[in-house]
């Protein structure tokens, strides 16, 4: 299929010592609901590897989430770096990829879009578009109820798969969705409202013990530049689609929307200790169906919050990715 290259090619040569440089590219593919946007990152030598699909959340897109041109800030890296073909994607709505017409219109004029119907639609069209037989899954909160709803519907397609501080609807309640569920098919984040749950969850006063205020800085950044009308709207502003929380209330009061007991992937489900979004139900609930899956792992990463990824090597990171490329490896 031919591929549009919509971004040159960046090369950053590492030092003489090593034998690999770490290429990133950009590319517009070919999507059911228009166009998908998506980053390749690896090294040279990792052309034929197969490929692990990070798949962002319910507000932020895929850059913006794992790939922050920052020191400790790009999971793309770390996991490019051991060898794997590495890539970022974003979902319809988010990001650079396609938004539906539902957005340019007032938020109130339309019901909630982009659903996980479309989300599973939208990692098929990736998984399609790499032509590699077998991918990797990572899923980030919302991603990972994505990715682990396509490998329930797409189980020949999943080698392994990584469910991360995501909700599964094993159980009733949940403080973040006890009113009704989300209405507008949009909602507008600014850069000040993206911080206050990650700080409110890092049990220190001082954040900057547990986040590097560079990281906290280029993802606030980097959601913010995500969309190209965030600078028209005083403070800026970017749009993400409400249909993963409509999804996620119905999560949260004890709907599950797809079978878990229909995935065969090798399956690592991860839950920070002070997560705010997953409860521990969904970890051992989700990992208890997994009758199916060739090798079931379940950890809670202690003292770890729900950006865990984004946080102090010492305050969760390192663990959290020794358990990911352990389990891809």
């Amino acid at each position: 299929m031919l591929r549009s290259l919509v971004v040159a090619l960046l090369t950053t040569v590492m030092p003489a010592s090593a034998p690999d440089h770490l290429v990133r590219a950009d590319w517009d593919i070919p999507g059911g609901a228009g166009t998908l946007h998506v980053r390749e990152v690896r090294l040279d030598s990792a052309k034929r590897a197969r490929p692990v699909i990070l798949v962002h959340g319910a507000r932020v897109p895929g850059v913006a989430s794992f790939d922050l041109p920052v020191a400790g800030g790009s999971l793309a890296e770390d996991l490019a770096r051991e060898g794997r073909r590495v890539i970022v994607m974003d979902a319809t709505g988010y990001g650079g990829s396609t938004r539906p017409p539902a957005m340019t219109e007032p938020p109130e004029a339309n019901p909630p879009v982009v659903t996980g119907e479309q989300a599973v639609k939208d990692i098929e069209a990736v998984v399609r578009w790499l032509r590699s037989g077998r991918v990797d899954l990572v899923g980030w909160a919302t991603g990972g109820h994505w990715a682990a709803w396509y490998a329930s519907e797409y189980p020949h397609r999943v080698a392994n798969l990584v469910v991360h501080s995501s909700l599964y609807g094993a159980t009733v309640g949940h403080p973040l969705f006890g009113g009704p569920p989300p209405s507008g098919a949009y909602r507008l984040s600014t850069g000040a409202q993206l911080l206050p749950a990650w700080d409110s969850s890092i049990p220190v006063p001082d954040k900057t013990e547990w986040r590097d205020p560079r990281v906290a800085q280029s993802y606030v950044d980097a959601a913010l530049a995500s969309d190209p009308t965030s600078a028209d709207r005083e403070p800026p502003s970017f749009r993400a689609p409400t249909g993963a929380m409509a999804d996620s209330h119905r999560l949260a009061n004890g709907t599950q929307l797809w079978d878990a007991h229909r995935i065969r992937a090798r399956t690592l489900v991860l839950r920070a200790e002070y997560d705010f979004w997953s409860r521990p139900a969904d970890l051992t609930a989700l990992a208890g169906d997994l009758t199916a899956a060739r090798e079931v792992r379940a950890v809670t990463l202690e003292g770890a919050t729900h950006h865990v990824h984004l946080d102090r090597p010492g305050k969760g990171r390192t663990r959290f990715i020794e358990e990911v490329t352990g389990w891809l490896r």
